[in-house]
């Protein structure tokens, strides 16, 4: 006796049909000599019924069953009585009575409770994740993660891409973020890493010729967690031969415009394009959501012909227009919330009949007060919010202001999602603490064509063929055309202070392959897991990934990291300097 069918699928017309199921009691409950149990499993529930007047020796086994419990049922399916159907569940007008019943396996009471009407608290979700991953919200999530795999393998596949499997031992390689180094037995004193990325090995499969590549692909990272970031995380990642940057954008948008239509049934607009300096200077951050307006207003050509000496002063005055009275109470908040963004405050003026109102309003003319509403087309009761300052701050300060609205006053809609390409990044940073220039992606991405003569004279200036996918405000993809002269490779190395040693000894393995002709290539690391958890109406990464780490990187349910014995340490040739506290 073995199911015929999951708890989640009989209906009407199975009524009178002899059938097996299998699962967990989800609850039971005694009405007046019967028994009813929800038989769960991951497709849903089923209503069994244990009668004595029908077969009492199942009756008197089903009197012992508790939460939990793993039960094999053989029974008929029959009508449920008028009065206890149950419409939100598909099998809700049918229940099973019971002719044999089996208890595979019983099972203590359950810490955590089975149910997505009350979640547990974090640490006893992630101890007892398989007890969480058993609700059915969770179940759920863990199987959109899957269809959004299949589907998108599905669009690789039909677009000609080949997937290949890249090393989880490879060379401990600078790419930003902390290896995690594993030691290696049979090489004493040598170490392999995990990889952060799959980055180098795609680019050897571009010049190997596979010039369509793809895999998901498992990233190691040793840094700081948040909820949108894990030690191990997954990505969709591929690299495309003799195209460019508008090939391969046009082909991830392809891409999710299919999985959110598969998926979801959703049909995404096309995705607008930023350049870095319009995102930032219309949207105050390089990850703008595009599914409100509230964009940043420059205003400063305006203002410095007032009597404000704060605007006079300032490098740059913007602001933005709330199309909303705001009170006074909430003003000082926002007020409170731009100080501790570093702006030294922040000023606003209120729209109403008469024009602008505000106590700063006598320092503008009414000549310039009617420039600002044409400027900024603010409409009677709602708000300007102004902040002066360097440009940077303003930006930054602004930006950061927008967002918080964005969910204060209810601009977006949970189910509404817009994607936008935000391009030309400058290709470095300066890194104050270390006074050198770093990539601000990688190094591995080229300049854009007229800087490549002379990057070297004018760094801060230099835009790299490189792009971000955003997805309602969130980062969900990189990519880059990728250097592949090995002469640039290496005046880009030295420019970022590695000394001609270091690049043979970190690269030298990629320099020389591109010895041997590369092809003009370029690609994307598009987060799979953001992707799953933003599709699915989360942030957390962490509530659709099976087996996640806590906050501080550790696993409560398995105790990972944990001490290792001695004696693998001493295979190793490792010993530990740490000192245990005693207990």
């Amino acid at each position: 006796m073995r199911r015929t069918n999951t708890c989640g699928e009989l209906t009407k017309k199975d009524v009178g049909k002899k059938v097996v199921l299998d699962g967990w009691t989800q609850s039971r409950r005694d009405h007046g000599g019967l028994i009813f149990i929800d038989l769960r499993d991951r497709h849903g529930l089923t209503q069994i019924v244990f009668d004595p007047a029908h077969n009492k020796n199942t009756h008197k086994m089903a009197e012992h069953i508790g939460r939990e419990f793993v039960l094999e049922i053989k029974g008929k399916v029959r009508n449920r009585k008028s009065g206890m159907i149950n419409p939100k569940l598909k099998t809700g007008e049918i229940e099973v009575l019971v002719d044999e019943l089996k208890i595979l396996n019983k099972a203590k009471t359950p810490p955590i409770e089975i149910d997505d009407r009350a979640e547990a608290g974090e640490e006893m979700r992630l101890k007892y994740r398989y007890l969480d991953l058993r609700r059915p919200i969770m179940q759920k999530r863990i199987a959109l993660r899957h269809k959004i795999v299949t589907t998108a393998r599905d669009y690789f596949n039909k677009h000609d891409f080949i997937e290949i499997t890249t090393p989880m031992l490879v060379k401990s390689t600078p790419e930003g973020a902390r290896d995690y180094i594993v030691p290696s037995r049979v090489n004493p004193g040598k170490f392999y890493a995990l990889p952060q990325s799959p980055q180098l090995y795609k680019q050897i499969l571009m010049i190997a010729g596979f010039d369509r590549y793809y895999q998901t692909a498992i990233c190691l990272r040793d840094e700081d967690l948040r909820t949108d970031r894990q030690p191990e995380h997954m990505q969709f990642d591929f690299e495309m031969s003799f195209v460019t940057s508008d090939d391969i954008r046009e082909f991830t948008e392809g891409l999710y415009k299919h999985l959110f239509k598969k998926v979801l049934n959703i049909n995404l607009e096309k995705f607008p394009v930023f350049t870095y300096n319009e995102a930032i200077e219309r949207f105050g951050v390089d990850k703008p959501d595009i599914r409100f307006g509230l964009e940043l207003i420059d205003v400063t050509d305006i203002v410095k012909k007032s009597d404000f000496s704060v605007f006079k002063k300032a490098e740059t005055v913007k602001c933005i227009n709330p199309e909303k009275d705001l009170s006074r109470k909430e003003l000082d908040n926002y007020i409170d919330f731009c100080q501790k963004n570093k702006a030294n405050g922040m000023a606003w003026m209120r729209v109403s009949g008469k024009g602008l109102e505000s106590s700063i309003v006598k320092y503008f003319s009414p000549k310039i007060q009617k420039e600002l509403l044409k400027r900024t087309n603010a409409k009677k009761e709602s708000i300007l919010m102004f902040v002066a300052g360097s440009n940077k701050l303003v930006n930054e300060t602004l930006g950061k202001l927008r967002l918080k609205l964005r969910y204060d006053l209810n601009l977006v809609k949970k189910q509404d999602f817009k994607m936008c390409w935000v391009k030309d990044f400058p290709l470095f940073a300066w890194n104050e603490d270390k006074e050198r220039w770093d990539p601000e992606h990688h190094m591995f991405t080229i300049p854009k064509q007229e800087f490549i003569k002379d990057f070297e004279k004018r760094p801060g200036e230099v835009i790299g063929d490189l792009w971000d996918l955003v997805l309602n405000g969130i980062e969900i993809g990189s990519g880059s055309i990728r250097v592949t002269s090995p002469e640039l490779q290496e005046r880009i190395m030295k420019f970022i202070g590695m000394t001609k040693e270091e690049a043979k000894e970190k690269f030298g393995f990629l320099l020389e392959a591109y010895n041997y002709g590369g092809p003009v290539h370029g690609g994307m690391g598009l987060g799979l897991d953001r992707t799953v958890a933003l599709m699915a109406g989360l942030h957390d990464i962490r509530e659709i990934i099976a087996f996640p780490k806590n906050k501080a990187a550790q696993c409560p349910m398995d105790g990972s990291p944990s001490d290792v014995d001695e004696t693998q340490l001493k295979e190793l040739h490792i010993k530990s300097t740490f000192l245990k506290k005693k207990k």
